[in-house]
Formats: structure tokens, C-alpha cells, sequence
């Protein structure tokens, strides 16, 4: 009995998340033709990317788990491209942590990806960004004259 109500409600939230409306089917107005997939992906040559860890089950203990976390990584230019993109940000509702904006705002320029995480995640996907364009992207960098600028934010929102 216990599974199949478990089974029944797994069952009933899927089917609402997938009958939830979008914004364009309430009529809300937006510009343009959505594409195929109605997404990010649509455009042409952003790259979008993403890991989940889920690992442990029951009540958390800390240093031990369960954990849920992840990233998403956006590359506007695509993950090969380091050419940068003009950028600006700004703080939609308070929530969060943001790093990187000081160099958006004196520079306009986005010369690495966007990223979103949890809040207590954005420090360490900020190094792992920057050590990886260093691998990667070392000379792309010295040919435009500009540090590091991987955007960090929270799921939540800047800050």
C-alpha cells in the first residue's frame, strides 16, 4: 500500500509540472518567434551545460549528506569560443551572491561563462571556472587584454 502511494504521488507531480502553463500560453506578450525547443539552446552558437550531484538519502548529517547540488554553465559565444560578449547585470531581487560584476560594469565585457549555483556554491564554481580557462584558454585571454571574469550566481539571484 505504502509504494503505491508513493507511486500516486510521484505520478501526480509529474503530471503537474508538466501541465503547469507557460507564460506565452496565459498570454503574456513577448517579442520574437520561440524556437523548436523554446529555450536557451535555441539560439545559435550558446553552449549550455550541466551536472547534478545527488547522493545520500535520509535526514543530513553534516559533512556526510544527502546532498543536492549542482551548475549550470552558459556560454554565449560557445565553449570553444573566448571571444567576449558585451554584458551588464543587475540585482532582480536581493537574494543570492553575484561575482564578477565589478569587471562587468567597468569593462561591458563578459569574457567567460555564466554561471548558476546554489549561494554556498558560488566561491568554488568561480575557481574552478577561472583554473579551467587558465587550461584552456590561457592565450585567449593575453591576446585581449583582459583577466578572468566567470560570472558566479546563485539560483536565487544576484546580490
Amino acid at each position: 500500500m505504502r509504494r503505491a502511494v508513493v507511486l500516486l504521488s510521484v505520478l501526480s507531480a509529474a503530471l503537474s509540472a508538466q501541465a503547469r502553463p507557460r507564460a506565452r500560453d496565459l498570454g503574456v506578450p513577448f517579442d520574437g518567434t520561440p524556437g523548436p525547443l523554446n529555450a536557451i539552446t535555441d539560439v545559435a552558437g550558446v553552449t549550455v551545460g550541466h551536472s547534478t550531484i545527488i547522493k545520500g538519502q535520509g535526514p543530513l548529517v553534516v559533512g556526510q549528506g544527502p546532498v543536492r547540488t549542482g551548475v549550470t554553465a552558459i556560454f554565449p559565444r560557445g565553449a570553444t569560443n573566448g571571444d567576449p560578449v558585451f554584458g551588464g547585470w543587475f540585482t532582480l531581487n536581493g537574494n543570492g551572491e553575484m561575482t564578477g560584476t565589478t569587471w562587468l560594469e567597468e569593462s561591458g565585457f563578459l569574457a567567460g561563462p555564466v554561471m548558476i549555483t546554489n549561494t554556498h556554491s558560488v566561491g568554488v564554481v568561480r575557481d574552478a571556472v577561472i583554473e579551467w580557462l587558465v587550461r584552456k584558454r590561457s592565450r585567449r585571454w593575453t591576446a585581449h587584454g583582459a583577466g578572468p571574469s566567470p560570472k558566479a550566481t546563485s539560483a536565487a539571484g544576484p546580490a
